[in-house]
């Protein structure tokens, strides 16, 4: 039913129907004045033990929108599941896991969209299938434990080692051997969906393959998703939101860089589209593999083996470490920027690698994580800078097209002629984004000329140059065809992209993850440099005609830290234990299970005393006594928009006990927004399983 997330409505309302409705049809029925959208959940039932007066009058159904299959058992159970767990309604996740098209047609439209879907049937073997490149021995032998046992199978594949190849055998396997089944195929981000949805439809032609992520227009998302509810579709296609497609042959899940940070939903329903995929896989008995080159700490400790005592854990582990038609993996240099001058950005050995590279006609990528020009403008007299109004935080400063601009409101002004406090005209941008070492790297390889006698050519990639429909696809052809000679970007160019002429690659400023307040923060540093590294010399024939080495330079304060001690090695194993030793010790995830009571309100006060008082309501609950309710705390950057938000970690050895504890504080929070206390509070929100706290 479409609902508020928090309207207390309860999960399921009754209505009356002239003939009996199979459970998963979707009718559309009267709610207040309007009419919406809704599933059929259950068997129909009389009034008598509904709790309902048995001449109460219940409202009629109106259309039944039949000429629709019914939602599957399996999903409806997948859907009830994830709001359980999440602590959320059914009918919020049931209706946002519809294509929002769904919600408006009328029955005559749907029939009439009906008509046109293909009809399924044995998927084409296309010219590429044709040529199947031969498999290594570790795809070989990955493949056929994949194909002997079921459950989930985590495959750890360094960058290059050919998981995509093992991904595409897998596939292909199940739907030759089985004609009505289907696979989904999930990937974390919609810039790497085309690039996997060309290789698909390459293996199995153009009618096999459909995508589901939020780039795509609603008729598009719409037509997928029928495509896959009927079963015309064998393969989807997918962000975090496929997870949630209705696909009734599903035999094979694929989550590909399992350990990506967005695969957790941070808005409305926060649930993990990863975690869901290994229920869903269980509920339907399909097999999961989850890929990654640096996996999550979850899923590593998942899949640890059996040693004494410990009986393990439930994934099988596959190891694919050697790469295929790809150079060693890049050798990483650390540069101890202590001992560069004061103010170095980059430091004369890099630039001096950079110029090598650039003078034997190859490509250069240097990421640095932080769009913009300056991320402060900033009065040297008085000591101005440039905060947002409306957050605290402060607006970066854009020099293409001279604004101050907030990244969380996303408030923007022209930038000031004089400062706005003492009027001193010299206000200066402080610290560095990638617009301003884009400009920087022109400055300094103005003189410099390539092989062929033209100009060096520098490109940025990032959330600001890829605004325009098109621009992210088109920037990526230019450095594809070698039209570009540096790369600077964020994390955006850091993952998935298959660049074969890049054998350098270097990351600027990685030290504040090394002691940030979130403990996931050097996971997650980990994987991207180990990611980005993975960019560099990924065409062994390449290298070996240009004479040429890959490497991975990192410019650090830190040079002795044991995460860049593991990465010169490329020992994610290493780093996986140590790391695990820590979180073990300190009774953190994975053995630990924690959600997050999150407060927003127009005071900090009001927020973290409503934080406060439902702790204390909490105390008698079930569960309470194994629960730990840490004291209420401002989020990092409290203030967004003109809101302020406080969060309370909640944290249990027991993941049962914390979800019992969750259930029953639901309806207490519910009457405590109701009370004096409660009224100042704009939203509450459960974050179960929390990525960053």
């Amino acid at each position: 039913m479409q609902t508020p997330a928090h309207a207390a409505l309860g999960d399921l309302l009754s209505y009356a129907g002239a003939a009996p409705l199979v459970p998963g049809t979707l009718v559309r029925v009267p709610l207040g004045r309007r009419e919406v959208l809704g599933v059929v959940w259950n068997e129909p039932t009389s009034l008598a033990g509904t709790g309902a007066e048995p001449d109460m009058a219940l409202k009629p159904v109106g259309a039944a929108l039949d000429a629709l299959a019914p939602l599957g058992e399996a999903w409806r159970d997948l859907v009830a599941f994830a709001a359980r767990y999440y602590q959320r309604s059914i009918g919020e996740i049931a209706l946002a896991a519809l294509p929002p098209q769904l919600r408006d047609l009328t029955t005559t439209q749907l029939a009439r969209r009906l008509k046109r879907k293909t009809t399924t049937g044995p998927v084409a073997q296309t010219a590429e299938a044709a040529n199947l490149i031969a498999l290594s021995p570790e795809q070989t032998a990955a493949l056929a434990r994949i194909e002997a046992e079921s459950g989930t199978f985590l495959l750890v594949g360094s960058t290059g080692s050919g998981k995509t190849e093992v991904y595409l055998r897998c596939v292909a396997d199940l739907l030759a051997r089985d004609p009505e089944a289907q696979a989904l195929v999930m990937v974390p981000e919609i810039n790497l969906t085309p690039q996997l949805e060309a290789r698909f439809k390459a293996r199995f032609g153009e009618e096999a393959v459909v995508s589901l992520h939020s780039g795509m227009t609603n008729p598009q998302r719409l037509a997928s998703w029928l495509a896959a509810h009927s079963g015309a579709a064998r393969i989807v296609l997918g962000t975090r939101m496929a997870v949630f497609a209705s696909i009734p042959g599903l035999k094979l899940i694929v989550v590909d860089e399992e350990h990506d940070p967005s695969y957790k939903q941070q808005e409305g329903a926060r649930y993990s589209a990863r975690d869901l995929a290994v229920w869903r896989g269980q509920r339907e008995g399909a097999k999961v593999i989850l890929g990654s080159a640096t996996p999550s700490l979850e899923s590593w400790h998942q899949s640890r083996p059996a040693e004494g005592d410990d009986p393990g854990g439930r994934y099988v582990r596959l190891e694919m470490p050697s790469r295929i038609g790809a150079g060693e993996l890049p050798a990483v240099r650390l540069v101890d920027m202590n001992l560069q001058p004061p103010k170095t950005v980059l430091s004369g050995a890099l630039l001096d690698a950079i110029g090598q590279r650039i003078a034997r006609g190859e490509q250069s990528m240097i990421f640095l994580n932080r769009r913009g020009y300056a991320p402060v403008l900033a009065c040297g007299d008085c000591g101005w800078k440039s905060e947002c109004p409306h957050c605290s935080a402060y607006r970066v400063f854009h020099k293409i097209d001279r604004t101050l601009r907030c990244h969380h409101c996303g408030f923007t002004e022209r930038v000031p002629r004089a400062c706005p406090a003492c009027g001193n005209p010299d206000i200066a941008p402080v610290g560095r984004g990638t617009e301003r070492l884009e400009e920087h790297l022109a400055e300094l390889f103005a003189a410099v000329k390539r092989p062929d006698g033209s100009a060096v050519r520098i490109a940025r990639i990032d959330a600001d140059s890829t605004k325009k429909q098109g621009a992210l696809e088109s920037q990526l052809a230019a450095v594809h065809a070698g039209e570009v000679d540096v790369l600077v970007g964020t994390q955006m160019i850091a993952k998935g992209h298959d660049f074969r002429r890049i054998t350098l690659v270097a990351a600027v400023n990685p030290d504040g993850a090394l002691f940030s307040s979130d403990f996931r923060a050097p996971e997650r540093l980990f994987s991207l440099l180990m990611q980005s590294a993975g960019r560099a010399g990924r065409d062994a024939a390449y290298l070996a005609a240009q004479g040429a080495t890959a490497e991975m330079w990192i410019q650090t304060f830190h040079s002795q830290h044991p995460l860049f001690m593991a990465l010169r090695k490329h020992d994610y194993a290493a780093f996986a234990k140590q790391q695990l030793d820590e979180r073990q010790a300190a009774a953190m995830p994975p053995f630990a299970f924690q959600a997050l009571l999150r407060a927003d309100a127009r005071e900090q006060s009001v927020a973290q005393a409503f934080l406060n008082i439902a702790a204390d309501a909490a105390e008698a609950l079930p569960g309470a006594d194994i629960v730990t309710r840490y004291p209420a705390v401002p989020l990092s950057i409290q203030r967004v928009a003109n809101v302020e938000r406080a969060q309370m970690l909640i944290e249990s050895p027991s993941r049962a006990a914390l979800q019992r504890l969750l259930a029953s504080w639901q309806p207490l929070l519910h009457e405590l927004r109701r009370t004096p206390e409660g009224k100042g509070v704009i939203r509450w929100l459960v974050d179960v399983d929390p990525h960053s706290i």
